[in-house]
């Protein structure tokens, strides 16, 4: 059965998740460390880890596999997560794949030590759009529909 795993510290993308997951009746797991709301929908479970750095990383990484899909910001744990064979999604609907984790880790240790190099190139971003919440659903209900098939396809012998 597939499982969709938040990585939901900072997670803009919460409630759209939640209104997926509850759609394909997946166990979705919103991993934080505290101040999230609980859920009263029987699909969703908060789960507390420890203060810790990258505590909720490791907490996902370790259960997501074949057929679960992982909604993470953090590159780190996305790498680890395709690794593990899970289905891996940004904020912005972006896939991640063994195709393009290697470059997207090596793009993020670039601009770290861009920013490490100019205390004064913190940059910021763009705002979450729309538009990107838009892309997110979509990618997220093609990746929940593949996902579910590899996990009935690795349950038949």
């Amino acid at each position: 059965m597939t499982r969709l795993f938040v990585d939901a510290d900072a997670c803009p993308v919460k409630s759209e998740a939640e209104r997926v997951a509850t759609r394909h009746k997946a166990k979705m797991y919103l991993v934080s460390n505290g101040g999230l709301r609980p859920s009263q929908n029987p699909f969703v479970e908060n789960v507390i880890v420890p203060d810790g750095p990258d505590v909720a990383d490791m907490w996902i990484a370790e259960r997501a596999g074949p057929g679960d899909v992982v909604i993470t910001g953090d590159i780190p744990l996305a790498a680890r997560c395709v690794e593990n064979g899970a289905r891996v999604l940004k904020h912005n609907g972006e896939a991640l794949t063994m195709k393009n984790v290697g470059q997207a880790l090596a793009t993020r240790d670039l601009m770290t030590d861009l920013r490490a190099a100019d205390p004064f190139r913190q940059g910021g971003g763009r705002p979450f759009s729309k538009a990107d919440r838009s892309r997110f659903l979509d990618a997220l209900e093609r990746e929940m529909r593949a996902a579910s098939k590899e996990a009935t396809s690795e349950q038949q012998p």
